[in-house]
């Protein structure tokens, strides 16, 4: 090995790194079992000028668990926009920069989206190193369909904004993904009961850690497991299989139901009972209802 040649370490042995093509390199980074990272990660990351992270302090026992000297720089949610323009001027300059999350594929959920679209405006090369991903990692631990999945972020932290989102997927054909806080894992359970009824659904938990876990089954089952713990930890993927059996309503069909629904409750209520009886959208269904209302001039 040559004196100041990049390298990194695997167990007791030592690896030169080879010199990195100019860029930007999106890089990936394990989610928990630190066993997760790629040759190839190590050694972008070894040979990068800098790499760009959320918390030095994080990404630091990482580099240092791998013996890598490469300079780390904080790029995050707080300071993006003020540092954003000079990462670029050096990348446009030749630089070689690796960007990396604290756990997992960048850009999931991370503010490197902004940075990876200028520079691609710009013409700079950018390349990615994939690697560990809660989303993918749930979606095959879960049991349900994987043909079609959608990822939608973190679930929102309030009720109403939750059930929204819930109703904008009710007829989507897709295994949903969320991330989800632990303290409120319970509480959306519970709501996906209501706004989903009938799903299949999989909560998992520490993916790839120690404690690992799957619990598979309805929302209540599910919420009912939770509940009879002392408390719930550790970083959670919701998943939320595609509704079942489904076939195309008809417009007659719809208009029927609402109809009846009407007749023995308000429209509110209608509209909710109609929304669960054919696996649709409450507002959709509820729009529905005043549109015809107002067309019969009420």
């Amino acid at each position: 090995m040559t004196d100041g040649q990049p390298s990194y370490i695997i167990g007791a042995h030592r690896f030169d790194a080879e010199p990195l093509a100019p860029g930007l390199h999106v890089v990936a980074t394990p989610i928990g079992n630190l066993g997760d990272m790629t040759i190839r990660a190590l050694a972008t990351l070894a040979a990068a000028e800098t790499v760009l992270c959320e918390d030095t302090r994080t990404s630091g026992k990482l580099m240092e668990r791998f013996a890598i000297k490469t300079r780390l720089a904080p790029y995050h949610e707080h300071n993006a926009q003020k540092v954003r323009p000079e990462i670029l001027e050096r990348l446009k300059q030749g630089a070689t920069i690796a960007l990396i999350s604290d756990a997992g594929m960048p850009l999931v959920s991370d503010p490197g989206y902004r940075l990876v679209k200028e520079a691609v405006d710009m013409g700079i090369p950018v390349t990615a190193c994939p690697g560990p991903s809660a989303v993918l990692t749930g979606l095959a631990l879960s049991g349900l369909p994987t043909d079609r999945f959608l990822f939608a972020g973190f679930v929102p932290q309030k009720q109403g904004e939750r059930n929204r989102l819930f109703a904008e997927f009710a007829r989507l054909k897709a295994t949903l993904i969320f991330f989800e806080s632990p303290h409120r894992i319970i509480e959306t359970l519970h709501d996906l009961s209501a706004a989903l009824p009938g799903r299949h659904v999989a909560v998992t938990r520490e993916l790839t850690k120690l404690h690992e876990e799957v619990l598979r089954g309805t929302p209540e089952e599910i919420a009912a497991e939770l509940e009879s713990r002392a408390s719930v930890k550790g970083e959670i993927t919701l998943l939320v299989g595609p509704p079942e059996g489904e076939e195309d309503v008809s417009e007659a069909d719809l208009d029927a139901a609402i109809t009846e629904a009407l007749a023995a409750m308000p429209a509110s209520k209608a509209a909710s009972e109609v929304a669960k009886r054919f696996h649709l959208g409450r507002s959709d269904v509820y729009q529905r209802i005043l549109a015809r209302r107002q067309g019969d001039g009420e």
